[in-house]
């Protein structure tokens, strides 16, 4: 076990969402799940102490489905973390949501399949309420400090957690977008409610870089939905369907990079030392 149990503010870094930490030091926690992604980077940023932790390892060689998502939470928590933010880059299923804007994360919607999502597996029987997931007070502060940047931001946005780690086909991915859905990726579900059983704050603000495969070009109208027709709903003319990939989720993460570092470093120095949520409470009467 690390000497480390007074560390308030975790980090979970994704797709783009590296660190720079002052004093920095690697630490191994040992957890019943097995290790972590990668050993924990402690240190300062903006005058805090803070944990970061490479979510898919060091060489980011870690696949969504196969990350050891209560290894990770359990290693933040033993270190005292009480609030975690996890960015994430995300497809976006609305028509308002550009590539490179923000969404503050508030709601989800659970498409996982083989994921373990919680502590109690044997003994006692915990029924954690999601019915708000995210802690409100962190959401708060990372869109009105985006705002106030003058960074492109959504305040508010249901997440559609895919098991990965392919992306979605057109018809899943208009699915997505019928039955709520904001933007989809794949790595906020377990992460949460694992964090919700430890009491732990939990924010995600989302970077769109793609349009998923709902989406289509025509030359007249802009951004519509694709059709098997591959005719414009709005004009009739022909349409050109988009895809996902690799490059252009990277390409769109290296141009908002400085975007999301000015965010954390913005909202890192504001983090009151108390909490002002409810999140502290979120076991009560959970437990049978």
């Amino acid at each position: 076990m690390s000497e480390h149990n007074d560390i308030q503010i975790g980090i979970i870094g994704g797709t783009g969402a590296d660190l720079e930490l002052e004093n920095a030091e690697k630490i191994k926690v040992y957890t019943p799940y097995g290790a972590p992604s990668a050993p924990i980077e402690v240190g300062t940023f903006k005058g805090k102490k803070v944990a970061f932790l490479e979510r898919h390892g060091e060489m980011h060689s870690i696949a969504p489905h196969k990350l050891p998502f209560r290894a990770n939470i359990w290693a933040l928590a033993s270190l005292g973390v009480s609030r975690i933010f996890s960015p994430c880059a995300v497809g976006g299923l609305r028509e308002n949501f550009d590539k490179g804007a923000f969404v503050v994360i508030d709601q989800y919607i659970e498409r996982t399949k083989n994921r373990e999502s919680t502590f109690y597996e044997g003994g006692k029987v915990c029924h954690i309420s999601q019915a708000d997931p995210f802690c409100p007070e962190m959401n708060d502060l990372f869109y009105e400090t985006g705002k106030n940047l003058g960074i492109p931001i959504h305040k508010g946005g249901t997440y559609i957690c895919s098991e990965g780690p392919r992306f979605a086909t057109r018809a899943e991915s208009k699915m997505f977008r019928l039955i709520g859905g904001d933007v989809v990726g794949m790595t906020v579900f377990p992460e949460i409610v694992l964090a919700a059983e430890k009491q732990i704050c939990y924010s995600s603000v989302a970077t769109v870089t793609d349009l998923d495969s709902w989406a289509a070009e025509c030359e007249k109208c802009g951004l519509v939905e694709w059709n098997r027709q591959m005719k414009c709903p709005k004009c009739g003319s022909s349409i050109h369907p988009l895809a996902v990939t690799v490059d252009e989720i990277l390409e769109t993460m290296a141009q908002n990079t400085e975007n999301l570092k000015k965010l954390l470093e913005a909202v890192v120095s504001k983090i009151p030392e108390e909490r002002g949520c409810n999140c502290s409470d979120m076991m009560k009467g959970a437990v049978m």
